[in-house]
């Protein structure tokens, strides 16, 4: 078929050399609301760590001239940051364990991981979409627009070689 394609092995990616879960439209499109919300997450606790950083970068310029106010910040700073990473790495893996991937941290670009015409692909979605409306090759910046047929005329089971098994 050329289209996306899906394995519903419920432990395929637990097994070492396995193919990672692939998703139809549907399957991903009825995520998107919990998605959704880690995305938001993402998203706060990387603007967090920025600010953080950026914080600590310029207090770190003056270090041998900070009076003890500002030195004492730098050194809570230090902790902040270690809480925010603790953070981020947290909701990160609410993201691995859902089966989705971030594509880009700075917009905020989630995959969901399919497969088209034999090869690794994903559903993509960012926050401000109303609905799962793009696709892109693994590994490409292109998004392309889902075409209707995949939603319409969906395979009920895709497997890891892009052979989709249609119910009728």
């Amino acid at each position: 078929m050329s289209g996306f394609t899906e394995n519903r092995t419920p432990s395929a990616s637990e097994h070492a050399g396995a193919p990672a879960r692939l998703l139809t439209w549907q399957a991903a499109k009825a995520m998107l609301p919990l998605v959704g919300r880690v995305a938001a997450d993402v998203a706060a606790a990387t603007q967090c760590l920025g600010a953080l950083r950026t914080e600590q970068a310029c207090l770190d310029e003056l270090r041998r001239c900070l009076d003890w106010p500002r030195r004492q910040r730098l050194y809570e700073l230090e902790e902040e940051l270690r809480a925010a990473e603790a953070n981020l790495r947290q909701v990160m893996g609410e993201l691995d364990s859902l089966g989705v991937t971030l594509l880009d941290a700075t917009r905020g670009l989630i995959g969901f991981p399919t497969m088209v015409n034999q090869r690794r692909a994903f559903f993509s979605w960012q926050p401000g979409e109303e609905n799962l409306e793009y696709w892109q090759y693994a590994g490409e910046l292109a998004r392309r627009q889902i075409p209707s047929d995949w939603i319409t005329n969906p395979p009920k089971r895709i497997t890891p070689m892009g052979n989709s098994r249609r119910g009728r």
